[in-house]
């Protein structure tokens, strides 16, 4: 479970892409500019390979106000999915 209170990447992610994984889920945090302004988006997808080598139908997506309160939604969200679909990341 990733900790709200001890996940600080924002200024991390204002220059570069922020990577990690969690019990078999690799998930990847970036800034993204777009037609309606930044937002963060959020990728998942299943070890055991990196983001490169794993096809995109496996990755999962979604975007998030560019905030700290944007943060601690993708938090919460990156949360559920660990538990929601567990069968995934545990293959």
């Amino acid at each position: 479970m990733i900790e709200k209170d001890k996940f600080h990447v924002l200024n991390y992610i204002k220059r570069e892409e922020y990577t990690g994984s969690m019990s078999g889920m690799r998930y990847m945090l970036k800034k993204k500019d777009g037609e309606d302004g930044t937002s963060l988006e959020v990728i998942l997808w299943p070890e055991p390979f990196g983001y490169a080598k794993t096809p995109e139908s496996k990755k999962q997506r979604m975007e998030f106000p560019f905030s700290q309160e944007g943060l601690e939604e993708a938090v919460d969200w990156m949360n559920e999915q660990h538990e929601v679909q567990r069968e995934l990341w545990e293959m």
